[in-house]
């Protein structure tokens, strides 16, 4: 019902999902990207339920809690986490749960907001790292009206060089609002 509903929906908005032949999705660190607006979750989520892809995010415990609006995120992927406590480690925290999970895609927005960034945040660089697992370029091409993965690669242990690689694949991808990306992202 999700897929169909999926389809419907990027089929109204004139929008389709491309991505790379064969890539698994098992295990991955997921980048969304460029995030400049709210309409990136439902084109992101449409893409992910047709390739089929469950994937999971970090979010403040808080929301996840919420007796109103918790189940919403809950049921959307979302992992509660604890960001009050002073030594918290979300990318430790991140491995761990890799190490939990046989199978788990976690979804990182990595500009961690939707205004316009310097650089992005690279925790999801040592999540994947530190979880020896590959990094997915999830996209929104607001241009082309397409979504999905640009690739997924194993990262060489060499940030320059894995750096180099992400933000060049990025750079012929239209954001929603392009003057809230930067395309320089390190």
């Amino acid at each position: 019902m999700k897929v169909l509903a999926a389809k419907l929906f990027l089929r109204i908005m004139g929008w389709k999902v491309k991505t790379p032949e064969g890539a698994d999705f098992s295990r991955c660190v997921m980048l969304a990207a460029p995030h400049t607006s709210n309409w990136d979750f439902p084109f992101a989520q449409a893409a992910c339920w047709i390739l089929g892809i469950r994937w999971r995010y970090f979010i403040k415990d808080s929301y996840t809690r919420n007796p109103i609006f918790g189940w919403f995120f809950r049921a959307t992927g979302a992992i509660g986490v604890d960001r009050s406590k002073r030594k918290s480690n979300l990318v430790q925290f991140a491995i761990e749960q890799f190490d939990q999970h046989k199978k788990l895609v976690v979804l990182v927005p990595a500009e961690g907001t939707r205004k316009r960034v310097e650089k992005w945040r690279t925790g999801f660089y040592h999540i994947a790292l530190g979880a020896k697992v590959p990094i997915a370029l999830g996209f929104m091409d607001y241009g082309k009206k397409e979504t999905g993965v640009l690739a997924v690669f194993d990262l060489s242990g060499d940030f320059e060089k894995d750096m180099q690689f992400i933000q060049d694949a990025y750079l012929p991808i239209t954001p929603k609002h392009p003057d809230k990306y930067n395309t320089q992202i390190f």
